[in-house]
């Protein structure tokens, strides 16, 4: 066996946490457009948990951060509703870390909306930046758009933005059902 081969960590043997917020306002849910230049793709806003950082902090921390929405604006606190498990091969040389998804769902208000982000500005690894444009859908349409982690068939699924979820974890997302953005 070679060092490269002693030293590097198989796929999926690193696990990180990614919490995301879908902020509903009435019917209409926040996502972020993502325009690339071979693809068009949503995504839920959010990212990776900092070491030792609390879930739900972290998911208030990153909606502050990508959408604007600070402490105290949101109507409802965040409402932790699913989890799912991703072991998907990302395109790069790094092998892909197993991914949970925490999904917190919260609310706000239309005046609070107003006054939120149109624009989130990603850093890439190279430390340059890619733009994300916020766009506001209705809850019952998101399952036919590209979306990351595909929950959007869970989403539209949804009696109201408020019904309450009975199944906590989704299907595992994997090589076989989800194919890399």
């Amino acid at each position: 066996m070679s060092t490269t081969e002693a030293t590097t960590p198989e796929p999926f043997s690193r696990i990180k946490v990614r919490v995301t917020g879908l902020v509903f306002c009435g019917t209409d849910v926040a996502l972020l457009r993502r325009d690339r230049a071979d693809s068009v793709h949503w995504t839920t806003i959010g990212g990776n948990v900092q070491d030792g950082e609390d879930y739900r902090e972290a998911v208030l921390r990153e909606l502050e951060e990508e959408l604007g929405l600070g402490p105290g604006l949101a109507s409802t606190a965040p409402e932790l509703i699913w989890m799912a498990d991703a072991r998907i091969t990302r395109p790069g040389p790094t092998p892909s870390p197993r991914k949970f998804h925490l999904i917190y769902r919260l609310h706000v208000t239309p005046e609070v909306r107003a006054r939120l982000a149109t624009q989130e500005f990603d850093e890439l690894p190279d430390g340059g930046h890619e733009l994300g444009t916020v766009e506001w859908h209705d809850w019952r349409k998101v399952d036919a758009l590209p979306l990351f982690p595909p929950i959007g068939t869970q989403i539209a699924a949804l009696a109201s933005p408020t019904a309450p979820v009975h199944r906590f974890e989704l299907e595992p997302i994997t090589d076989e059902n989800y194919t890399w953005i």
